[in-house]
């Protein structure tokens, strides 16, 4: 039998469980909502790697920084058992573990070098200026000090206003992570959410 995600789920839960659960689901307050995340990085385009993750949580279990969760039945049925990476939470540090064990290349082996780091495409940095210190007279400097390229992907001004370089930044999710506003003042756009807006723009 070829192997696939729908398989290991099927394995994991009886048959008749999952269709039984699904409408209980959605009547739940929320459900169908999701949470903004990340795939890993390497991780191929949101349809491609969902055709190719069979959700073992290999790359949970082998990331150092415990950053790779695995999304459960509140992230909707076609997301389950996929990993995914809450920045505001645990950002990726990008070591590459993740994508040396990926047994189905639904991750693509990446370095863990600075050619390896600009290779990466989680998403994409987006600053509020009207939420962040340092663009209201209060040096801060986080998000800069936490970034994997920093002077590539990001750069700072006076007050340490930081400048995002779309072009170079990778979505790691450090520089929200690292954000002591609240609400943070930088958020990720995860590269499946940039690719869907595309997509529906007929942009890809």
């Amino acid at each position: 039998m070829k192997l696939s995600r729908r398989n290991m789920i099927v394995g994991f839960i009886a048959g008749a469980v999952l269709p039984a659960l699904i409408p209980l689901l959605a009547k739940i307050p929320g459900a169908g909502r999701l949470k903004r995340f990340l795939r890993p990085p390497g991780a191929k385009s949101e349809k491609e790697f969902k055709s190719l993750c069979i959700g073992c949580a290999q790359c949970a279990n082998v990331c150092p920084n415990n950053c790779i969760e695995m999304q459960g039945f509140e992230d909707g049925a076609d997301n389950f058992l996929l990993p995914m990476i809450i920045a505001r939470s645990k950002a990726c540090i990008l070591c590459m573990a993740c994508t040396q064990v990926c047994p189905t290349d639904a991750l693509t082996p990446m370095p863990a070098t600075k050619e390896g780091m600009r290779a990466v495409a989680m998403g994409k940095a987006v600053l509020s200026p009207d939420l962040c210190y340092s663009y209201h007279g209060r040096t801060c400097g986080a998000c800069y000090r936490s970034c994997p390229l920093p002077g590539e992907a990001m750069t700072i001004g006076l007050f340490e206003k930081p400048t995002i370089h779309e072009d170079k930044c990778v979505g790691c999710g450090l520089c929200e992570q690292s954000c002591i506003h609240m609400p943070q003042a930088i958020r990720i756009i995860p590269a499946h959410e940039i690719e869907s807006k595309e997509l529906r723009h007929g942009k890809a």
